[in-house]
């Protein structure tokens, strides 16, 4: 989630982004290529060959073999977000656009090949998190009454669910592989951690109990054995927050919440994991560090 009160052309953070893979298996990292611009939250495409990363209020594919960038033909959409994700079938991808009306953020879909974005959630704020292995439904974050919850939507859009009702910030929801949970992160305990529940919303289980960090955005290996989540320290952030610019670690555990183990150490926060970038064999991760001008 990335809260923004109002349409304006994107601020450039006074940042350098390195867009990297970090082996699952090793912690070896490799450096892709170096912006001097603000780019955030990679997605790895299907095929293995591409990345695809916002920047400047628009999408951009990354090519691997030719480490250039190709922009994605969002149409009216010019402010979108670090909350993107692709359908299962690689063929289609939803965004949180900051829409012209109020600049708040709702989530449309449409053709990975570009085309004009279909509106799926009128209500805002709403920001994107997954899309059901079974390609029918969206779930998102979305502020509504003044709380911050988890909710589902047919894909074509229509009534929205609410799936949590606790008070506090829950974001980050992901579908598991299977599609039979779904994975986010909830502050309710005093701290940020990483919960998991029924696609219903029912059995909402405390998966992390780290009370020294603050744990964000779990994302799921393709073969569900495995979760990579983001880590501040406690005290470094307020619970509800996660911001840019901070020491963070990059974590993964057994999908029991088992073999908890650091992969990567990095400067970052908004925008390094906000997304799920397993590569589709699952060996590797992408994310974005950061380094001030």
């Amino acid at each position: 989630m990335e809260v923004r009160t109002e349409k304006q052309p994107f601020q450039e953070r006074d940042a350098i982004s390195l867009l990297e893979t970090v082996d699952a298996a090793t912690g070896q990292r490799q450096v892709l290529k170096e912006f001097r611009h603000l780019i955030e939250a990679p997605n790895w495409l299907p095929g293995g060959d591409a990345l695809l990363y916002n920047a400047g209020g628009r999408l951009w594919k990354f090519h691997l073999d030719t480490l250039e960038s190709e922009a994605v033909n969002t149409g009216f959409a010019d402010c979108c977000n670090n909350d993107h994700v692709l359908s299962p079938d690689g063929t289609r991808v939803g965004i949180s656009h900051g829409t012209g009306e109020d600049g708040r953020s709702r989530v449309y879909t449409l053709p990975l090949s570009g085309g004009v974005p279909r509106l799926i959630t009128p209500m805002a704020p709403s920001y994107l998190h997954g899309w059901s292995p079974d390609g029918r439904t969206l779930a998102y974050c979305a502020e509504r009454n003044g709380e911050f919850d988890i909710y589902t939507i047919p894909v074509e859009g229509g009534e929205e669910t609410r799936l949590t009702h606790t008070p506090g910030l829950n974001d980050g929801p992901e579908y598991s592989p299977d599609g039979k949970h779904i994975w986010f992160n909830s502050v309710r305990s005093g701290l940020m951690q990483v919960w998991r529940m029924n696609a219903d919303g029912s059995d909402q289980t405390r998966i992390t109990w780290e009370e020294d960090l603050n744990c964000w955005f779990p994302h799921l290996s393709p073969d569900g054995t495995q979760v990579a989540y983001i880590a501040y320290k406690k005290g470094d952030v307020e619970p509800g927050d996660h911001p840019a610019h901070k020491n963070v670690e990059i974590r993964v555990m057994d999908a029991g919440g088992q073999n908890t183990r650091v992969l990567a150490k990095l400067f970052g926060g908004q925008g390094t994991l906000n997304v799920n970038s397993w590569s589709p064999d699952g060996k590797n991760l992408a994310f974005v560090s950061y380094r001030l001008k």
